[in-house]
């Protein structure tokens, strides 16, 4: 197209193009960009981001069979194609069927008895109601969620640290489906709960979920702020956040738009970016909560108000009321002053050996010589009947390293932790003194004061690069303490930071003032120093802060201590360098996905494609990252949202059928599965919109009720039926189906009769952990004690580690977590009979069903027969019983349940 022209005097250049070479190009370019747009606009045509449309169940000629709606819709697909159902299973095989899907139990013996021996035709229905009443209907149905989000409790990656406080949203979710949330409550919980419902500390932990994933501790945590590896590792956390939220909720692959547009599906890059600029105001961290929803909405008020002083929100601080407090404040300043009686020790200990010399102004020197680590206790009498605060002076000293007031080489000191005790005359041991909240005039990075009464050693305060200055601490205890008489104070600082970080000089000071006054940071002092008129608005901002904050840092003190979930979290305790960023982040929309090349800033939206619903967001507050989470959370359950509706309906009707209406549960896109039953899939994601107002519980009642979920495996008509539809996507029969790891592993407590049913509360570590030097333990299966408490309860409740996942769990295909399941692989293996036969976990538990037997049954012939019932719930056939008495004779009973662990009728649903 282009012709080269060429200059001997100035060498070879890019060739120039001709006026009928621009044209040809022109007009290449516009069919090129007018065939994109009839690319997208037919992407757009797509089954899945179209409307839902209502359809009327065809009734006819399937009414004798059909037992809800569905059956006619998949009646008349198989008509279509020349086929008919299997007939109904039998009442055994059914109620075997119907308690794995709804529980993942079997019945028991009783259970199986009473069900065949009701002649009601009530009877099933009846027991259907039963299992979804049952608390374990939430249990088993959680861990389908839970491996949808991709929940574990490690961080996974290289440092696959322990998350010690992921199991509350594990337990959210089970209270969750037991109580039938609507799933439009459902959703917005998980995705913005804290905003939509604030009142609800369920809400807050239902925030798990875009935590549940993998978290990469070294470029999130471990790295300097300011370097392109964190910011790379931000981009591809939002990713695993963004993509478990979109595949899970509305089954859409929008993480294949992080380089380029979509090549399959209608979302662009900018609708990609603009889904990770939803979440780029929040970490995966600890999270406080509070069970008590009066406690919790004030935690959050405070919280809230804590994170707008921080974030420097100048209408908050130059507000009237603000203004008027801190005026109040300055008069009590001014007028009643804290009193402090400063201490005079009558006792002095250093682990180290070091000593103390008291100076003329009341504090003390340390001599000797500098210990690597030290512990300094002080007693003294306590100076009145009460004591709210304690003030440590840490002073500079000519005689210290560069003039101290630490022992260090630059002069530094590591308070790792302040403790205070009373000692009552008579009384036989002392009272330990909770310190509420601490302040200072200056603290270093990352070593606040706060690091000082937190009960962790490893954390401390210093005050590096102010070393050669002299410092003040106040802590104050939770309430003024009335103490007797002739009590005494034992003071303890630890410096248990090694190379030399212990105090060189320092003054004890106590006082017994309602509200004393902490200490007074530098900055504010300068802006006190000043008239209330001659102050800039940047004092004026910065004394509101400091007045506010303590005052936030007061009231939450007064709360009892809160509850942690790992979770979504704009405002929580920093971890190293993980620390929150005080409103969103900056999100771009990158080149090829690459950092270096960023073209605009994202604007926080989502999909683009779903007809009559907004693509970009509006938010009422730029700094306030939750505006846009809830209008994410809104978008999603939105009635007019056609792929949320379908997605749920689909997810949950491949439970129950082995494979969903769409075989692609997380992607309806085009290169994902076509639906099987189209005009069903829409009639049942409008029904449970509408009619059925978001319950599940009403969803799962519609499938199990149905004539199609009844069928039995065998078709008459197998041969035609299967030359015709060989994968059963028409459900001709019912899908056979093999059991999931939890229910076989319950399975087996559960015959034992050594299946314990406490509910929730943090994971059983069904393992030996041998912290190493690395951040990921080692860890030994081998070791776990299969008697211990933490071996009996369901497998839900057991701790999910990602990078080192239970070997016989993960030989059933039970996910690790890395990845999103949104079905779990069905395979048939040597690793599962091996498993299944030499696992230590099925040996001693097929002896304890062993001897559970024979305490229950009189003779070996009724102990068989009971076995068979426990496990695979039918009578043993004649030859069946003769067989395995034998055996159990041979080999003993032990062994003969074993063996019906490892049979296919215990493994499978039929």
């Amino acid at each position: 197209m282009f012709l080269l022209r060429h200059n001997p005097g100035m060498g070879p250049r890019r060739a120039s193009a001709s006026p009928v070479a621009m044209a040809w190009f022109r007009c290449l370019l516009f069919i090129s960009i007018a065939a994109g747009f009839a690319s997208l606009a037919e992407e757009t045509k797509h089954w899945a981001y179209l409307p839902l449309t209502t359809h009327t169940p065809p009734v006819q000629g399937g009414l004798t069979w059909a037992q809800t709606p569905v059956d006619h819709f998949v009646l008349e697909s198989l008509k279509r194609r020349g086929l008919s159902p299997a007939p109904p299973t039998d009442k055994r095989t059914l109620l075997r069927r119907v308690y794995y899907d709804l529980i993942g139990l079997p019945p028991t013996p009783e259970q199986l008895a009473a069900f065949l021996a009701d002649p009601s035709p009530d009877a099933y229905r009846n027991t259907v109601e039963a299992l979804l009443a049952s608390p374990r209907y939430g249990e088993r149905w959680a861990r389908h969620w839970m491996d949808a989000a991709h929940f574990a409790e490690t961080h996974g990656h290289d440092q696959d640290r322990i998350r010690t406080n992921a199991w509350p949203y594990r337990d959210y979710l089970v209270a969750a489906l037991n109580a039938d949330k609507p799933y439009a409550r459902f959703i917005q919980e998980q995705i913005a709960g804290d905003v939509l419902f604030p009142t609800d500390p369920q809400a807050t932990i239902a925030l798990g979920f875009l935590a549940a994933g993998p978290w990469d501790e070294s470029s999130l945590r471990d790295i300097r702020e300011d370097t392109l590896d964190r910011q790379i590792g931000r981009y591809i956390d939002r990713d695993d956040v963004v993509t478990t939220v979109m595949q899970t909720f509305a089954s859409t692959t929008v993480q294949c738009a992080r380089c380029h547009d979509h090549k399959f599906d209608p979302v662009t890059q900018d609708d990609y970016y603009a889904l990770q600029a939803v979440f780029a105001g929040v970490d995966r961290a600890n999270r406080v909560y509070d069970a008590d929803p009066g406690v919790h909405v004030k935690r959050q008020e405070l919280m809230r108000l804590r994170r707008r002083v921080l974030a420097v929100d100048t209408n908050l601080l130059q507000s009237s009321a603000v203004q008027a407090d801190v005026r109040a404040w300055e008069k009590r300043l001014a007028t009643a002053p804290t009193p402090w009686t400063i201490l005079s020790p009558r006792s002095f200990n250093a682990t180290s050996g070091a000593r103390l010399e008291l100076q003329d102004d009341g504090s003390w020197l340390a001599a000797g010589a500098p210990a690597d680590k030290d512990t300094y206790t002080l007693s003294a009498e306590v100076p009145g009947p009460a004591l709210s605060a304690v003030r440590l002076e840490v002073l500079r000293d000519s005689r210290l390293p560069n003039s101290g007031p630490g022992r260090a080489e630059n002069g530094n000191f590591h308070l790792s932790e302040f403790r205070a005790w009373i000692f009552e005359p008579h009384a036989k041991a002392g009272r330990r003194l909770p310190v509420r909240w601490a302040t200072t005039d200056f603290e270093q990075k990352d070593w606040g004061i706060h690091k000082a009464i937190d009960g962790k050693e490893e954390t401390a305060w210093g005050i590096d690069p102010q070393e050669g200055r002299s410092h003040t601490a106040v802590f104050e205890f939770e309430q003024p303490q009335k103490v007797a008489k002739g009590s005494t104070l034992v003071i303890e600082l630890l410096q248990l930071h090694g190379r030399g970080h212990t105090l060189g000089r320092f003054r004890l000071a106590t006082t017994d003032a309602p509200e004393p006054t902490g200490a007074i940071p530098e900055a504010v002092q300068l802006a006190l120093a000043r008239s209330d008129n001659a102050r800039t608005l940047e004092e004026q901002s910065r004394l509101a802060a400091y007045v506010i904050s303590g005052r936030v840092s007061r009231d939450l003190a007064k709360l009892p201590a809160p509850s942690l979930v790992y979770a979504a979290a704009s405002d929580f305790e920093p971890d190293g360098g993980l620390r929150p960023s005080n409103g969103p982040r900056i999100v771009e929309v990158l080149r090829r996905g690459e950092i270096t090349k960023p073209i605009h800033p994202a604007h926080p939206g989502t999909l683009a494609c779903i007809v009559g619903l907004p693509s970009r967001f509006q938010v009422q507050d730029e700094r306030d990252e939750g505006d846009r989470r809830a209008a994410l959370a809104r978008w999603l359950a939105d009635p007019a949202n056609s792929l949320t509706w379908r997605s749920i309906v689909n997810r949950v009707w491949h439970y129950h059928f082995g494979r969903g209406i769409v075989g692609t549960p997380n992607d309806f896109g085009k290169m994902g599965a076509t639906p099987s039953h189209p005009e069903l899939l829409d009639w049942l994601a409008i029904w449970f919109r509408d009619e059925a107002k978001g319950s599940l519980k009403q969803l799962h009642r519609m499938l199990v009720l149905s004539a199609t979920y009844q069928q039995g495996n065998d078709n008459p008509d197998a041969m035609t039926a299967a030359s015709t539809d060989a994968e059963n996507t028409l459900l001709w029969r019912m899908n056979r189906r093999r059991l999931e790891a939890e229910p076989v592993r319950d399975s087996i407590l559960m015959a034992s009769g050594q299946l314990d049913l406490r509910m929730g509360g943090p994971s059983d570590q069904q393992f030996e952990l041998q912290p190493g030097i690395h951040v990921t333990p080692k860890v030994d299966y081998g070791k776990f004690d299969l008697e211990g408490n933490a071996g009996h309860r369901r497998g839900i409740y057991r701790f999910l580690f990602r990078t080192l996942p239970d070997p016989f769990m993960d030989a059933l295909d039970c996910p690790a977590g890395d990845q999103l399941a949104p079905t779990r692989s069905d395979s048939v293996t040597v690793q599962q009979a091996l498993a299944l036969w030499n696992n230590a976990f099925v040996a001693r538990y097929a002896e304890r069903f062993a001897e559970s037997l024979q305490r229950t049954a009189p003779n070996l012939e009724a102990q068989v027969s009971l076995a068979f019932k426990r496990t695979l719930s039918r009578d043993p056939k004649p030859i069946e019983l003769e067989q395995f008495v034998r055996y159990a004779r041979e080999s003993g009973l032990a062994n003969s349940c074993r063996l019906l662990f490892n049979s296919n009728e215990f493994l499978f649903i039929n």
